[in-house]
């Protein structure tokens, strides 16, 4: 039977991790079970952790979804990781804002 996209939402790895794991082994497929596999080894924070800190982020109102899930992501600790993530996006987001970010992902380690 085809599946049908009913709604796209990026989500961070931890979410992931814990979406997979609540399927169950038995239930995986090959694939299923090496993206568990990363996420296990990615996952830097707790899935309910990940979602505080994703509405965290979301809440300061600088960055869009995908690029708050890529911070969460990878948990830049300095302004140059930071300004590298979110290097791709079209705005320049000035040093005393990335250092706002920094503080609630300091929050979070």
């Amino acid at each position: 039977m085809p599946r049908r996209i009913v709604k796209i939402k990026p989500v961070t790895i931890p979410e992931v991790k814990a979406i997979l794991e609540s399927l169950g082994e038995e239930n995986m497929d090959q694939f299923q079970r090496r993206t568990l596999d990363y996420a296990t080894k990615m996952s830097y924070l707790s899935p309910e952790n990940a979602k505080k800190l994703f509405e965290d982020l979301k809440a300061e109102g600088i960055l869009e979804d995908e690029e708050i899930v890529q911070v969460v992501n990878i948990m830049p600790k300095s302004i140059e990781e930071l300004r590298a993530i979110l290097s791709g996006g079209r705005k320049i987001i000035e040093t005393q804002v990335l250092e706002k970010i920094l503080s609630i992902l300091d929050k979070y380690r």
